[in-house]
């Protein structure tokens, strides 16, 4: 097994850091298109164009055409929308880590790399929505590195640093969709504080929810 080093962010990672991110993030299309079609609105929808387009012409043909264009439409919207949120995640820190995690108090950014190659990311800072918490944010593992432990020494760097600069707790978000990421948490012992739906009138509808997970350091402190 090749070694892994945990260091920090150095500018030259930045396009290796981005790709790591937008992939990630685009594995979970699929996940959230499913998700999307186990709502009981999106069933609604796609039942009454089948049932109103098989009364009107009398044939199976086109309910069936309109319902697959349905389907089309609404897996290219999911795409859409990972797409825009991709786009917004790189304006707002990822093409400016040093300035967004590396000069700011209490922040850091980190990488995983294995001979030579990123291939894993994680980052952290104060918490806004928590007082006296590190949020834990950008956590990714390229595919073809999962399952050798970087997740879990990348979460325990955060753990480390939050506790080094005596913070409470470390907090996070993640979607309902990335079971992966939610079982990897919880794992590492952090507990499942509570689950919403975020304001976006486009969530509302297809039900997305956030899960936020905390990590106790006085808890994880007697665990060790």
């Amino acid at each position: 097994m090749a070694s892994i080093q945990i260091r920090k962010y150095r500018d030259e990672d930045s396009e290796a850091v981005k790709e790591i991110f937008t992939l990630g993030m685009s594995e979970h299309v699929p996940s959230s298109f499913m998700h999307l079609l186990k709502q009981p609105l999106t069933q609604m929808v796609l039942m009454c164009v089948f049932c109103a387009l098989m009364a009107s012409s009398k044939s199976f043909l086109l309910p069936i055409l309109a319902v697959t264009l349905v389907l089309a439409g609404a897996r290219q919207f999911v795409g859409y929308m990972f797409s825009s949120y991709i786009d917004t995640s790189l304006k707002k820190d990822l093409n400016h880590i040093g300035e967004t995690y590396l000069e700011q108090k209490d922040a850091c950014f980190w990488v995983a790399e294995s001979e030579g190659r990123v291939v894993g990311t994680v980052a952290c800072l104060p918490a806004e929505k928590v007082s006296g918490c590190l949020e834990l944010k950008r956590m990714s593992v390229r595919r073809t590195h999962r399952g050798m432990g970087i997740a879990k020494a990348l979460c325990r760097t955060v753990a480390d640093f939050t506790r080094e600069r005596g913070y409470a707790a470390v907090v996070l978000y993640t979607s309902v969709v990335q079971t992966d990421a939610q079982k990897l948490y919880e794992h590492m012992g952090y507990d499942k504080i509570r689950e919403f739906v975020i304001p976006e009138l486009v969530a509302k509808i297809t039900n997305f929810s956030l899960v936020e997970y905390r990590l106790d350091l006085q808890q994880d402190r007697k665990r060790d």
